[in-house]
């Protein structure tokens, strides 16, 4: 879907989502992917294969200042991407948290790999929503029910300042 977008002219892309977290954090809580662990299939078509990829430096200047200008804290973390959720084991959390994975996502490193290739500009702003920072005791909460309008309408300032 984000090649037929470029192709069809998006040069500035901005993904919006929930993730789950692998430390004590808020539920609705900001955080911004500087890096993301490359833990799927998708990223490996469009780049080579390394073991993190780094998001675009311009484009989180860009998603923090708009973040701060609305006085709105954020975290800055690296996230796992992985399409395996099934998979999101104990020894897997413990071994990404080991890592520096502050949460996990589905998307992030395909949608930087096919960003960077294609020559688009991608950044991804994340919430706080599940939590598996007690590998013990899943708590669901209510997958950031609460910041999906925040969300989406700083998605559109940053997208703005893009």
């Amino acid at each position: 879907m984000l090649d037929a977008l470029i192709a069809s002219g998006c040069r500035s892309i901005l993904a919006l989502g929930s993730c789950g977290v692998l430390e004590k954090l808020p539920e609705n809580a900001f955080l911004v992917p500087t890096r993301a662990l490359r833990d799927e299939g998708s990223s490996y078509h469009y780049l080579p294969a390394s073991r993190y990829i780094e998001l675009d430096s311009e484009v989180l200047a860009t998603i923090e200042s708009v973040l701060k200008t609305e006085g709105l804290p954020f975290v800055p973390c690296t996230s796992w991407t992985t399409d395996a959720f099934y998979r999101e084991t104990k020894d897997m959390v413990a071994s990404r948290r080991s890592e520096g994975c502050l949460c996990v996502e589905m998307e992030c490193a395909a949608l930087a790999a096919c960003a960077r290739l294609r020559g688009a500009a991608f950044g991804q702003l994340l919430f706080t929503a599940d939590s598996l920072a007690c590998i013990h005791d899943y708590d669901a909460r209510n997958f950031g029910r609460d910041a999906h309008e925040d969300a989406l309408l700083l998605g559109l300032r940053i997208l703005r300042e893009m």
